[in-house]
């Protein structure tokens, strides 16, 4: 079954590599969502698809040698059933 979680990351996660390995990794297990950095700080993601899925790409990420998420928020939200792929955004709001 899909979820789909809005999640937001404190810590050293900008400047990183986080939206580019986000990426690879939602690619890699088929999740689809966003994400981007915000003016404070902090990176925000959308990410949905199977929950073991999401929890493995979390994992992955949070072990990476260069992020270091001391912090981060979740909220469950409606799965968008058109969305087909996982995007990076900038912090301009363009992809």
């Amino acid at each position: 079954m899909k979820v789909r979680r809005r999640i937001q990351f404190y810590g050293r996660v900008q400047g990183v590599g986080f939206r580019w390995k986000a990426t690879q990794l939602a690619r890699r297990y088929d999740l689809t969502g966003w994400v981007r950095n915000n003016g404070d700080g902090s990176v925000t993601m959308e990410v949905q698809g199977e929950h073991m899925a999401i929890f493995v790409m979390l994992s992955q990420l949070k072990n990476d040698p260069y992020i270091e998420v001391t912090g981060q928020r979740t909220e469950k939200i409606p799965v968008a059933e058109k969305e087909r792929d996982f995007w990076p955004i900038s912090s301009w709001g363009e992809f």
